[in-house]
């Protein structure tokens, strides 16, 4: 059961962390002149607020080797009274309620690769994941934007039970059990993975196409991954916002839904929490930066949102 719960994470996590730069056009990136500093870590004050919260950016996966917590981040893990991700962690623990998910996973209607690629491109793809020892067979069901996260580097299953890659959120969420701290998240699985409803099919079965094409070509995929960890490394969320702001044709205004209307559904909720008691969120790291990140719609309501791990 173990097993299968960190499979499921990490499918989902490599979705949710890969998605977003999937439709950047290229990895040039261009910067706002008005730029945040380069952190991760942000203490959150302000009316109403009687002890500081605080504001984490992470990337959902990330290889062990290059995970790492900025200076001070355990303190304030130690301070606060709660931990909340985008989802709670803990609900990952209800194997009926992953059992029913698991069913969100697959295409409506029971439609497959097959009815969305040409039989030349279903060929290409099925040898693609026959090297990867994933008939097509068994995942041709499957949403075709979570076999993309399975397209880039080391987003494959295995990686994470096997050691080879962390997640910041179940690290996190092993720090919240071994200090009895209470957890909670902002959305809920179920709406997460609806996220992935709001692109048709044939587009991403299309980016799926695009993606295997560049990932055996030694282009984008795996290098865009790095390109986002080495800006991770440096906390430079300003640049992790500015990679995903271009869009291509197959998910034009989809970044509305994915990140801005997301953040701005957040912002109350932290405010409310944060007022409550001295709370962790812990988020993207691409939801921070930008006019429309967090920080920036969190100041706007007035809030002081100041960074403590500067690089």
């Amino acid at each position: 059961m173990k097993q299968f719960r960190f499979k499921y994470i990490m499918l989902l996590g490599a979705v949710l962390f890969v998605l977003p730069f999937t439709s950047c056009k290229t990895s040039k990136v261009v910067v706002s002149d008005k730029t945040l500093d380069n952190a991760l870590l942000w203490e959150i004050t302000g009316p109403g607020i009687s002890k500081p919260s605080y504001l984490y950016g992470t990337i959902h996966l990330i290889e062990s080797k290059d995970y790492f917590l900025p200076k001070g981040t355990m303190t304030a893990l130690d301070k606060v009274d709660k931990i909340v991700f985008e989802i709670d962690m803990k609900d990952m623990s209800d194997m009926s309620a992953m059992m029913r998910l698991m069913d969100k996973l697959f295409m409506k209607d029971n439609k497959t690769l097959k009815d969305l690629l040409s039989e030349k491109d279903y060929t290409y793809v099925g040898e693609y994941f026959k090297k990867k020892g994933l008939p097509l067979m068994m995942i041709e069901k499957m949403k075709p934007m979570f076999l993309t996260a399975l397209t880039y580097g080391d987003m494959e299953p295995g990686g994470l039970d096997g050691g080879k890659m962390k997640s910041y959120e179940m690290e996190l969420m092993e720090i919240a059990k071994s200090n009895n701290k209470e957890t909670g998240g902002l959305e809920t699985i179920d709406f997460q993975l609806s996220l992935f409803d709001e692109i048709p099919y044939e587009a991403q079965a299309n980016m799926l196409l695009e993606s295997i094409k560049s990932s055996e070509g030694g282009e984008s995929g795996s290098n865009e991954l790095n390109e986002m960890t080495k800006m991770y490394l440096k906390q430079d969320i300003n640049s992790m916002a500015n990679m995903i702001s271009e869009e291509d044709k197959n998910t034009e205004g989809f970044e509305e839904k994915l990140l801005t209307k997301r953040n701005e559904n957040w912002i109350p909720l932290i405010i409310e929490g944060a007022k409550k008691g001295s709370v962790f969120y812990a988020v993207g790291a691409g939801h921070l930066g930008g006019p429309k990140g967090v920080i920036n719609l969190l100041r706007k309501e007035g809030i002081r949102v100041i960074p403590l791990s500067h690089k």
